[in-house]
């Protein structure tokens, strides 16, 4: 048995969108695993109880947080700024912040939807670029960009998510190929609906609930959890071969025809 294979001890994460939801989750998961993590999010307060939580459920592994709006450059630069000043590197970085506005095509606005692909693509990709001189210094580094399986077929999230999300998609593919030399593996996970704060409000609809299970071979909705499980694992070692790949986490909602 090869236990290192299946842990992450040594490693330092970066998980973006990490009070709520999935990149909760995620951090949590690879906190298991042994990994340090670092969280970002925009709000200070909520991270601050994020901290404590965490560091009372796994008191071995540091937990750090830095609060920023990741669509904005300069607060970017001070995020890496902050990384390099830990002197602790950096080997796994998870893109997992997001936003949504759903509306048909004609009614959007051009400021709502290009808010919509800067933090759903151009902010993944400046991070990326960013990390890069970190995560190449080590032997074993991983990206994974929180996808969508609205950047995979259409589903009623509205035209500027599903095109921000398939872009990220191709985003994973071509850094993939690009920085494999480098030792960095890069994968993307889609999700359909998961249990979030953002998901809620649409999913309190009796009507929109059933038809969206209806629609789902497993027959319920999925949990942070079980994106963050899928998330961990392109993260192992055990996952050096892959690259380039996206799972979906959508118990079996794109495999379902007619």
């Amino acid at each position: 048995m090869h236990a290192h294979r299946w842990r992450l001890d040594g490693h330092v994460a970066l998980i973006t969108g990490g009070s709520w939801g999935i990149g909760l989750a995620t951090a949590r998961e690879l906190m298991a695993l042994g990994a340090q993590v670092l969280l970002v999010a925009r709000d200070g307060d909520r991270l601050a109880e994020v901290v404590i939580e965490l560091s009372d459920e796994f008191p071995d592994v540091d937990c750090a947080t830095f609060a920023a709006d990741l669509s904005r450059s300069e607060e970017r630069a001070a995020l890496f700024d902050w990384v390099d000043d830990r002197c602790q590197g950096l080997s796994l970085l998870i893109n997992n912040a997001g936003t949504n506005s759903p509306q048909l095509a004609p009614d959007y606005d051009e400021a709502e939807w290009r808010a919509i692909m800067e933090l759903n693509l151009a902010v993944p990709f400046e991070l990326c670029r960013a990390a890069y001189p970190l995560l190449k210094q080590h032997a074993q580094s991983a990206i994974v960009n929180v996808g969508s399986v609205s950047g995979l077929t259409h589903v009623r999230t509205g035209a500027a998510y599903g095109m921000s999300k398939a872009a990220l998609h191709q985003l994973t593919r071509n850094l993939a190929c690009e920085w494999a030399k480098d030792g960095i593996r890069v994968n993307s996970v889609a999700p359909w609906y998961i249990r979030t704060r953002r998901t809620s409000p649409v999913l309190s609809d009796a009507d929109y609930y059933d038809e969206v299970v209806a629609r789902t071979p497993s027959g319920r909705i999925g949990e942070p959890e079980e994106v963050a499980a899928a998330i961990a694992f392109l993260c192992l070692p055990a996952a050096n071969y892959i690259t380039g790949e996206c799972i979906a986490v959508d118990g079996g909602f794109l495999h379902f025809g007619f």
